[in-house]
């Protein structure tokens, strides 16, 4: 149903148990409560959620007065990464609660409609420290520099590692606090969270919305130094450089392979742009298209993941070396994250920017692309701004 409160900031809605979402700029989605739940894993993740989902919207009664997507019955998901190891999990929350523009609309699930208020504001940490993940910084550039001699060798083209950073803390870390400074700094990207993995994703694995498909290409990356001329001077840069634009097309000719076979016509732009974020800078594109089949969005992340822009080129190849030397289970970072409602709308973000909540505090990841030319201390260097967002939204103000 349709609700006046849209001066009330979506994440301030949310009670500390059990909270979902997936905001930009003030809009999307957020809940909490657990109506049903799914947890999958292996190489049948996808369509084992698939299959449940459609089967959950079938013996669903649902009452739909807005139509717009994202409302009536939705989930919302993350997946891992790899067939091996890492659980994915389909949740479907007892409240919901959607904005779009000025328009503003609660969803529940067997429960009564709740007062939307603002939730008491939550804590930061307490007694953060962070360390090293599976491997330091020196060890982590010899896997890079391993890599660039297999891809010098003709083994594959393109790779992307990932390393992981711990943030230990005194008691259970709230979601709430690092969810609300992240889309109060990084409100160009996509703020989520499901089942304790959270983040700001600057990538839009795939959007399926009434017969269109959209699909953002972030590849190539330069860090920012806080002087706009400066940093103007760097994208120009990094709108030339060679290694970023080999990157770059890379990860854009795998989105389009991938979604071809679904669309009756495509648009692929030429040449990427320069996406200006608070810490870093992309090369993006965005991919468009019409569905002509009844793939779901979700359906349209599995035939696009791994994208080369979080495993590599050719795929096969590039992922089965991160198995091999990157040293660390990736869990449900890099894989897709999101949302579906029941017509099988929705939108699927790559888990980046990302971390998942432990038992123990907090696991963050960051990943980089790396091709023939890729200098090991200037990949660490990248790897370090890519963890920024997250590290800096656990801090106390």
């Amino acid at each position: 149903m349709a609700v006046d409160s849209a001066d009330l900031p979506l994440l301030d809605l949310l009670p500390q148990q059990d909270p979902v979402s997936w905001l930009r700029r003030g809009e999307g989605l957020v809940g909490w409560g657990v109506a049903a739940r799914l947890e999958t894993s292996g190489p049948t993740r996808f369509s084992d959620a698939v299959k449940w989902w459609s089967e959950t919207v079938a013996r669903a009664d649902v009452e739909d007065h807005v139509g717009e997507p994202g409302t009536g019955l939705v989930c919302f998901g993350a997946f891992a990464f790899a067939d091996e190891p890492g659980d994915s999990v389909l949740v479907v929350p007892q409240v919901v609660v959607g904005r779009r523009g000025d328009r503003t609309w609660l969803t529940t699930v067997s429960v009564e409609a709740p007062a939307l208020v603002a939730t008491p504001a939550p804590q930061p940490p307490v007694g953060l420290v962070f360390s090293d993940g599976a491997r330091n910084g020196e060890e982590w550039m010899s896997v890079v520099a391993e890599a660039v001699d297999r891809i010098t060798r003709g083994e594959l083209e393109k790779v992307v590692l990932a390393r992981d950073l711990i943030a230990a803390t005194d008691e259970p870390v709230d979601v709430r606090w690092p969810l609300r400074r992240l889309a109060e700094h990084y409100e160009m990207c996509w703020t989520f969270h499901v089942d304790g993995l959270f983040g700001a994703t600057p990538e839009m694995l795939v959007r399926r919305e009434r017969g269109l498909v959209t699909s953002r290409v972030l590849a190539g990356t330069i860090r920012r130094t806080g002087d706009d001329e400066r940093d103007l001077a760097l994208a120009a840069t990094l709108a030339r450089s060679s290694k970023d634009l080999e990157e770059h097309e890379y990860a854009v000719r795998s989105v389009a392979d991938a979604l071809e076979p679904h669309c009756s016509s495509m648009n692929v732009p030429e040449a990427p742009f320069v996406l200006h974020l608070p810490n870093v800078m992309h090369l993006a594109t965005d991919v468009n298209g019409v569905v002509h089949d009844v793939a779901t969005s979700l359906q349209l992340a599995e035939s696009l993941h791994p994208s080369a822009a979080v495993g590599g080129t050719p795929t096969p190849a590039a992922t089965r070396l991160i198995t091999e030397i990157e040293g660390m289970p990736r869990d449900r970072y890099a894989g897709p994250v999101g949302w579906m409602d029941a017509s099988g709308d929705g939108e699927w973000g790559i888990a980046l920017r990302s971390a998942m909540v432990t038992e123990g505090g907090v696991r963050l990841f960051a990943g980089c692309g790396i091709v023939a030319s890729s200098d090991p201390e200037a990949e660490l260097a990248e790897s370090q701004a890519k963890f920024v967002p997250v590290r800096d939204a656990l801090g106390a103000d």
